[in-house]
């Protein structure tokens, strides 16, 4: 818990910094007086409010145990074996399968999973995606994962606010005199949420791996996990989620793998193939251990 807490105040404030810089670049001084108010403003509100603002981000809406059954007695289940509180269990309306969870603590949890997730996969494959949600809980990740959403939405939606306002008063006559420099003001603009997107590379990377093997664990078998990532990311090559970018990090495997073009160049998860062969090797090894065993 303590190097999370760590990680989640280095990565608040890398992100601050970022947003004071484009502050500061846009604005002058009173546009960094400006950051620095909104900055406060949304890092307490991505402490708070960040699972909130995630879930409707990502168009999710919480189920009762009557609307998903399945769903509920297969989280109960793996809840108990983690000897983590019952989490809020929500559904998103998209066919392409995937998961993902957040909340601030443990007993804030959420688990979120497409409608697409439950047609693709076996119960065995989905009880080890959803254990490896449950180990991003046990974890702590999942308050890190939806400060990072939260704060690096806001940089790209500043960014997208600032070029639909240049392209407004182009059209419209304004003053281009009023002092700054226009390229670099650009610049700044397409670079910040780059810059934000690799701030995330550095924090979801690592988690992935470590979700993988405490999730095969929860599970007592790492291979439905491994079987679960092969047909998501087999279905995310096939057709691309509708969702916010900003959310990517959050998801099982990356819903923007299909897309392409620079999107994947900038992959918030480890190669999935990397992962589900540490599952595998790890199945070996238990077998390994069970037969000297025996």
């Amino acid at each position: 818990m303590g190097k999370n807490v760590i990680k989640l105040f280095a990565l608040m404030a890398a992100l601050t910094a970022l947003f004071l810089v484009i502050g500061n670049a846009l604005g002058g001084t009173f546009g960094l007086i400006i950051a620095v108010v909104f900055a406060a403003v949304m890092n307490l509100g991505a402490y708070w409010f960040s699972d909130s603002i995630v879930l409707r981000m990502a168009g999710a809406r919480e189920v009762s145990r009557e609307e998903a059954p399945w769903f509920y007695q297969t989280v109960e289940q793996l809840s108990a074996r983690a000897g983590l509180p019952m989490p809020r269990l929500y559904i998103i309306d998209e066919d392409v399968p995937n998961a993902f969870a957040t909340g601030r603590s443990p007993s804030k949890g959420v688990v979120a999973v497409t409608t697409g997730i439950s047609r693709l996969l076996t119960k065995e494959e989905l009880a080890g995606v959803i254990a490896h949600e449950l180990a991003h809980i046990k974890n702590r990740d999942t308050l890190i994962s939806a400060v990072t959403a939260t704060i690096a939405g806001a940089i790209a939606a500043i960014a997208d606010m600032w070029m639909w306002s240049q392209i407004f008063s182009m059209f419209s006559g304004g003053d281009d005199d009023e002092g700054g420099n226009p390229i670099g003001e650009l610049l700044l603009v397409i670079v910040a949420p780059i810059a934000a997107t690799l701030i995330q590379l550095g924090i979801s990377r690592a988690r992935e791996f470590q979700a993988d093997e405490l999730g095969a664990r929860i599970l007592g078998d790492p291979l439905p996990l491994a079987s679960a990532l092969e047909k998501i990311e087999w279905a995310a090559q096939r057709g691309v989620m509708q969702m916010n970018p900003a959310t990517a990090s959050l998801y099982i495997v990356n819903p923007l793998s299909g897309a392409g073009g620079m999107m994947r160049w900038f992959s918030t998860h480890p190669p999935t193939e990397e992962r589900i062969a540490r599952l595998r090797a790890m199945a070996r090894q238990e077998r390994g251990r069970g037969a000297l065993a025996a």
